[in-house]
């Protein structure tokens, strides 16, 4: 499953992102993740029992290294259950467009490994490609 948080900056998405974190932590059966591009800025919001990785320490760019990187945590820990992607697109810095194929790659990554996910994107509805609304 996916599930997209989309809306203009300051709309709430994070505190509603790290709500969803924190109640999914204390009922969930697998392991949880929340990938941001700045955890530290969420370290005391965000229940211990969640995993935080934060993408600035690594050289993600792009749609395509950052599908790379979620298929590493996933073939590290198969007990991942969800995975929370803060501010898609400040980790991703690539045009829009890419997002259609990345969502794409993301639903059967999805399928394949019974991995939730949800994420949010700081843009307008109308800005994101028809085939990903689906999503919203």
């Amino acid at each position: 499953m996916i599930q997209l948080l989309v809306g203009k900056k300051g709309s709430g998405k994070t505190k509603t992102l790290i709500e969803n974190v924190n109640s999914s932590a204390s009922v969930a059966d697998g392991n949880i993740v929340f990938i941001s591009n700045d955890t530290k800025r969420h370290i005391y919001d965000i229940s211990h029992k969640v995993r935080m990785v934060d993408t600035s320490e690594f050289q993600i760019k792009y749609f395509a290294s950052f599908y790379g990187f979620l298929c590493g945590l996933i073939s590290q820990d198969y007990d991942i259950s969800t995975i929370y992607i803060d501010s898609l697109t400040k980790i991703c810095s690539d045009e829009i467009s890419f997002l259609e194929k990345f969502m794409e790659s993301l639903e059967k990554l999805s399928a394949d490994f019974s991995v939730s996910f949800f994420i949010t994107i700081s843009k307008a509805v109308e800005e994101l490609p028809e085939s990903v609304r689906k999503y919203i």
